[in-house]
């Protein structure tokens, strides 16, 4: 599962090409929803692959997303240039210059157009907890017992992978490719590192984000370096620390 968060991160990139070719500029529409079919094109090949031609899940995966990339960088190559896209910034996305960006008004406020799709995207993917969340959690840890318990377990996976797809979709602009995997990565390992219950988990994962932004944040300013690899490294610090805590405590959790 993790690979594929990788590879829907990755898939967006064609999508993203697209866009600038419609809209021209980060700004437009077109950016958001060529990313958003990119995505969910790479997650029905995956399902494809895997469940009609009988190939091994991580095999569909690193076929479907190296695929998908690879048309992506082509695209960048041939008509980038024509529009001003810097590659760079949809590898490591640009959270230094996003509020300077679009803007959208509410009353007499300016608020930054990628703070209200994040937001938007935030209640969504609450929402998508609480309906979703026992199916996710018992077919991610025992998918024998989610089948016996009537769990559609394929449904509820491209729900998911779905969920997932516009998660990334709506903070390529801020993180990039690079972020978006640790951020989907990262603290979901802290935190089965920290906690045993699944409630447990999530909390730790969201401190593990939170403060992984603002160590990064930091770091970057002091070292004068990319914020998002700032916030990588400083994601993997906390996974290190996470992981001397349950060392001490004596087995793989507390």
């Amino acid at each position: 599962m993790a690979l594929a968060g990788d590879a829907i991160t990755h898939s967006v990139l064609p999508g993203i090409v697209a866009g600038f070719l419609l809209g021209g500029s980060l700004d437009s529409p077109w950016l958001l929803l060529g990313a958003a079919l990119a995505g969910l094109a790479c997650v029905l090949l995956i399902e494809f692959l895997h469940h009609t031609l009988a190939l091994r899940e991580d095999a569909a995966t690193g076929i479907a997303f190296t695929t998908f990339f690879a048309v992506g960088v082509l695209g960048l190559r041939l008509f980038a240039s024509k529009i001003d896209l810097d590659p760079d910034c949809v590898i490591f996305g640009s959270l230094e210059t996003v509020v300077h960006g679009a803007r959208l008004s509410f009353r007499s406020m300016q608020v930054p157009a990628a703070f209200v799709s994040g937001a938007g995207a935030v209640v969504v993917g609450v929402l998508a907890v609480m309906v979703f969340g026992r199916r996710w959690t018992i077919g991610a840890f025992d998918p024998l017992h989610a089948r016996c318990l009537g769990f559609e377990d394929g449904r509820a996976r491209a729900v998911l992978l779905g969920w997932t797809a516009m998660m990334v979709t709506s903070a390529f602009q801020s993180v990039g490719a690079i972020l978006a995997v640790a951020l989907l990565v990262q603290p979901g390992a802290c935190g089965l590192l920290v906690a045993r219950r699944v409630p447990g988990v999530l909390i730790v994962a969201g401190l593990h984000s939170v403060l992984s932004a603002l160590c990064g944040f930091y770091l970057a300013w002091f070292a004068a370096i990319n914020a998002a690899s700032a916030m990588v490294l400083a994601g993997f610090a906390w996974l290190c620390i996470a992981w001397g805590y349950s060392l001490l405590r004596g087995g793989r959790g507390a």
